[in-house]
């Protein structure tokens, strides 16, 4: 039953993964939807490049493995599996130091039958994590980072200038949109101001909106939107990061949460009523 907190309000929604549950919430609250997933995930067990890398970590194990989310190292272990190379991997993740970015992560890593070193519970943030890590030291350390969407650029950098060899896992990774014309259409919304409010739950939703916008000749018409008209409303702050980079103002929750983000634009929409 809807409460009507957002009775009204119209929302587009970029999300790929998750977006019936995003959207299922979304109506609850009374809200209506424009859904255009602006880009792909692709499936685990096609993922080639995620499998030669955890072959390259099984011949050379990590010293530390950085989970970054629980469903991502979840997936991480099931889709091993299902190339055989589980019970190694298991092997290696075992004998390694297993830092978690929060308590997701860390259930994820307790809940396949490890234990984890370390957990930024404070801030759950990716900062917190390469604080760590600088302060205990990784000169001459090989380090496994299970990325989560977004490239960590800076944090991936800053442990290679201190020394560490890194290896990136990329669990998620994405591909063009599966739906061109459903992305078109969210960008017409966008740009007509037939929407309110926008959401994104990754840093590479928003790259592919504004992609798809600019193959379409309307970047700019995009951008004036989301700068004057359309609240943006990230998960968190490295989703909010490219938002940040295109001068484009967002709002976001506290904690990474789909609950969370939905309950932070409530939170908003009472403030300017």
């Amino acid at each position: 039953m809807a409460d009507g907190s957002l009775s009204g309000l119209r929302v587009g929604v970029t999300a790929d993964r998750r977006a019936d549950d995003q959207i299922e919430l979304l109506h609850r609250k009374g809200a209506t939807t424009v859904h255009g997933p602006t880009m792909r995930i692709v499936p685990l067990a096609d993922d080639s490049d995620l499998a030669a890398t955890t072959r390259t970590l099984l011949d050379a194990p990590p010293d530390v493995v950085v989970a970054t989310t629980g469903q991502g190292f979840r997936g991480w272990l099931e889709v091993a599996d299902e190339w055989g190379l589980g019970e190694r991997l298991r092997s290696v993740l075992a004998a390694a130091e297993l830092l978690a970015r929060g308590p997701k992560a860390r259930g994820a890593i307790r809940g396949a039958g490890f234990r984890e070193a370390w957990s930024a519970d404070e801030t759950e943030s990716s900062p917190e994590v390469l604080e760590h890590l600088l302060a205990v030291g990784v000169s001459g350390r090989r380090i496994a980072v299970q990325l989560h969407g977004d490239p960590m650029t800076s944090f991936l950098g800053a442990l290679r200038e201190a020394g560490a060899e890194v290896v990136e896992v990329h669990v998620y990774r994405w591909e063009p949109p599966p739906d061109l014309p459903a992305v078109d259409s969210l960008i017409a919304a966008i740009v007509s101001r037939e929407v309110d409010a926008v959401t994104f739950t990754s840093a590479p939703a928003v790259e592919g909106l504004v992609h798809r916008a600019e193959a379409v000749g309307r970047r700019e018409e995009l951008l004036g939107a989301l700068r004057g008209g359309v609240l943006a409303c990230a998960v968190g702050p490295v989703t909010a990061a490219p938002l940040d980079r295109l001068d484009v103002p967002s709002i976001a929750p506290e904690r990474f949460r789909l609950g969370a983000m939905v309950k932070r634009l409530e939170e908003h929409v009472a403030a300017s009523s």
